[in-house]
């Protein structure tokens, strides 16, 4: 649950019982409508309803305001995008802070939004016109570099066959001369040419698909570009090669003209004399230079602009985010027949009444209204919303029991408790003090870093377990505490408060975790003496301690919330649930589980050896047999009788009375319309706990049978869930015995070899296995358990959390930092 807060005019916080709440009637002339509403939003104290529920969004009254928002919103998303291409962040400090109306905002949007799209058309038209003659530079160099090769090799050739000429003829000698072949036209062959870039990863398939297109008749070269160059039309740097192909015909051209477009490959001319060539290198690279100074000149242009923009940003944000919501707002409002007013309704605390008539008040002197708005509570039986003021420490256990169900209006909190019993729980599964330092090391790092952290964007495991920063805080506090009552630091017992009260029985006893010890001392002042950990058939067992506690604090807990359901009866005047449900519960629950727990503590207390397994078991299978040994106190056979006897009484008296008496009430209001009380929150009060349908059909057979089903998940449940508390047993054992292995397996071992090495590396595993499995796994393992016993054991007993959480309209819950 967010954090939420009155004002500065609330009273002390409760959290026992949800604030109460009146629905109130708002009625505002339409010149000072909007002002209002943004004074309301400010206090954020009124949940307005929907008055206009069955209209579409497209009918209601301001659904063109909406939509010039929204498309202003678009204009800020489109800023924001380009601020973060760019590499720039909004920034709040700015020299000249110019406050614009909402109308000359939405003209200034509208300007900015033209030139930046303008600029950002002109750069991309001018860096693709760049990447262009970058890659025709290349080109002409590269290809270049073919046609020269080319010369030269010709060149070298006819001068060596100049060379070799003689004035003899032979049969090797041509019939027709070179000579002649070039004077004769009929003879030549036209070469033509196609230069250009083509991709690196698909040169082979290019040359490949060439070959196969032509038959092999053409000629290809290629040459690799070292670095990779910006693709003029995807605008990403891209490896390639730059390519030449010779062939000759109309047909071959076009075929390869096709397959250079299938492949991506830019085509650029290249002139074939090689002055040409020079000249149009050089006059590129000039317009390459002219280019590169005109984009810089471009890019800080835009620079300045998204800085302008970005000095401004979170204020326009803001401006227009609380706009959306206050036409939101007003859109749920009901016009008057006068169409004068608009009339709102909405729930609000009883202690914001004075809140908001100042608000309404200064929205009418400041919007010059000669007519100012009628403020009036409403008389409902309508079920108010749920409303705890919570801080930053409350409001994570308030969270823990919302993600259950929101409480019903004015129903018993579980978060009080839970701000108690939640860590407590952990911590008697989590018990090592050592551990709990850890814990609550890591803890105070989110505690001191607290404003960074609250500012900044988290990863989800890291903003959820910042949120959960107090309830950790508490977790290892007490896991501190039952830690030093289980005096277990990292599984290795101290004697921090004394010695121990045990010692050898006679001078040969000289192993101190075997048997032969006895008390030589006073008992150990604080928890659990170092002498109990180990198996020692002469001294207590810490497991079957942490046993019987667990049950212990189960049947505490199980009492809490019937006494809590007991409170709900008396608050809600409803004396159905109180004699039907709260006094069968209490007796059956007691008189088997509060009987076992009374036989635990006389145990303790007394030392006697009796078998408590043995006396509940015959409790229910031989009622009438003598006890025996398992006696604890004069009389307990008769009283195991009556607490029998009770329990099969309490049965029955859970399931028959209240269907009847249910039944009874409603033919007793049969034909009564709703009367008029003299106190609006106690028709409420009526209302949220009418359970005998007045305003509809009743049937009893339905309500006899779902009290039957309740009965039997109440009576099967008080088993099952003392069981379930044996969790706290289970999970305080497993993490001890971790622990334990971790010492003694990894890092005593390590010790023993007497090599540093060894030692260093047995210390990291300890470490890891440590963090990874006993702080991080068996943290959330507790943690899980214990919200389980809350959710289940312990809220069953009272809790129905089908309410609705109270939800204002408040400029607090906008959120700057995420766009819509």
């Amino acid at each position: 649950m967010a954090e939420q807060t009155g004002g500065g005019c609330c009273p002390p916080m409760d959290l026992f019982r949800s604030e109460s709440m009146q629905l109130v009637q708002i009625i505002i002339p339409n010149e000072s409508a909007h002002r209002t509403i943004d004074y309301l939003g400010e206090i954020g104290l009124i949940q307005f309803k929907d008055l206009n529920a069955e209209k579409s969004p497209f009918q209601r009254t301001y659904a063109n305001q909406i939509k010039r928002c929204g498309e202003m919103a678009r204009k800020l998303r489109l800023f924001k995008e380009q601020m973060s291409k760019a590499g720039l962040l909004s920034s709040s400090m700015s020299a000249t802070q110019v406050d614009l109306s909402f109308d000359d905002l939405e003209v200034k949007l509208g300007e900015l939004e033209s030139e930046l799209i303008e600029m950002n058309a002109n750069g991309d038209k001018l860096q693709r016109s760049y990447n262009e003659l970058v890659e025709y530079r290349l080109v002409l160099q590269k290809a270049g570099e073919f046609f020269h090769i080319a010369q030269s090799s010709a060149e070298a050739l006819h001068r060596e066959q100049a060379s070799n000429q003689t004035g003899e003829q032979s049969l090797e000698t041509p019939l027709l001369s070179e000579q002649e072949a070039v004077t004769d036209p009929s003879k030549q062959v036209k070469l033509g040419f196609i230069t250009g870039l083509v991709p690196r990863e698909k040169s082979m398939a290019f040359e490949r698909i060439l070959f196969r297109a032509t038959r092999g008749n053409v000629y290809l070269r290629q040459a690799v570009v070292e670095e990779p160059v910006i693709d003029p039309v995807s605008g990403e740097k891209v490896e390639k090669n730059v390519f030449a192909v010779f062939f000759s015909g109309e047909r071959a051209k076009s075929k390869i003209l096709k397959i250079c477009e299938a492949f991506g490959a830019n085509r650029y001319s290249v002139p074939e004399d090689l002055g040409k060539q020079a000249q149009m290198i050089t006059e590129v690279s000039g317009r390459i230079s002219e280019l590169k100074t005109t984009i810089d000149a471009g890019l800080v242009h835009r620079g300045n602009l998204l800085q302008t923009i970005g000095e401004q940003y979170d204020r326009w944000n803001i401006l227009v985010r609380k706009e959306k919501s206050i036409y939101h707002t007003l859109n749920m409002l009901s016009i008057d027949v006068t169409k004068k007013c608009l009339v709102a309704e909405g729930w609000s605390p009883v202690f914001a009444t004075k809140q908001i008539q100042d608000a309404l008040q200064r929205a009418t002197h400041d919007s010059n209204s000669e007519v100012g708005a009628i403020f009036r509570v409403l008389r409902t039986r309508e079920m108010p919303p749920t409303y705890f003021q919570t801080n930053k420490f409350t409001s994570s256990f308030q969270d823990i029991v919302d993600a259950y169900g929101v409480a019903k209006y004015q129903e018993a909190n579980p978060g009080v408790y839970t701000i108690v019993t939640f860590p407590f729980l952990f911590a008697v599964m989590f018990g090592d003090w050592g551990h709990g330092i850890c814990l609550l090391l890591a803890t105070m790092f989110f505690l001191f870093n607290e404003k960074k952290f609250s500012s900044q964007k988290l990863g989800d495991i890291m903003e959820m377990t910042f949120g959960g920063r107090y309830v950790i805080f508490m977790m290892s506090l007490f896991s501190i505490y039952t830690g030093l009552v289980y005096n277990e630091f990292f599984s290795v017992p101290f004697e921090l408060f004394g010695k121990s009260a045990y010692g050898c029985r006679d001078p040969s006893c000289r192993d101190s975790t075997t048997a032969g010890l006895i008390k030589v001392r006073d008992t150990y002042p604080f928890g659990v003496d170092p002498a109990w950990h180990g198996s020692r058939s002469e001294l207590p067992y810490l497991n079957s301690l942490k046993m019987k506690m667990s049950i212990l604090i189960g049947v505490a807990q199980m009492n809490l919330g019937i006494i809590l359901s007991f409170f709900n009866g008396l608050f809600f005047r409803n004396g159905v649930n109180i004699w039907c449900q709260f006094v069968p519960q209490m007796i059956f629950l007691n008189a088997l589980f509060g009987y076992l727990s009374v036989l635990i503590i006389m145990k303790w207390c007394t030392g006697s050896k009796a078998d408590l397994y043995h006396v509940m078991i015959y409790m229910f299978l031989s009622p009438t047999d003598e006890l025996g040994e398992n006696e604890l106190f004069p009389g307990q056979k008769m009283t195991q009788l009556v607490l029998l006897l009770s329990a099969l009484v309490a049965v029955p008296w859970m399931l028959f009375p209240k269907p009847f008496l249910l039944k009874a009430q409603h033919e007793r209001h049969q034909g009564q319309s709703y009367t008029a009380l003299q106190e609006a929150e106690e028709s409420l009060l009526v209302e949220s706990n009418d359970d005998s349908g007045h305003h509809g059909e009743f049937e009893f057979s339905e309500i006899f049978v779902h009290q039957l089903i309740h009965t039997i998940e109440f009576v099967l449940g008080a088993v099952s869930n003392t069981a379930s508390y044996l969790r706290l047993w289970a999970l305080s054992l497993a993490h001890s015995e971790l622990s334990t292995v971790f010492y003694e397996k990894v890092l005593l071992l390590a010790w023993g070899y007497n090599n540093i090495i060894i030692l260093i590396v047995g210390i990291i595993v300890f470490v890891f296995a440590t963090v990874g499995v006993l702080l991080v796994m068996e943290t959330l393992s507790a943690f899980l358990h214990a919200l389980r016993l809350h959710w289940v054991e312990f809220q069953n007993k009272f809790y129905e959390g089908d309410g609705y959480k109270f939800s204002p309209f408040s400029f607090k819950l906008i959120d700057v930092g995420e766009d819509e």
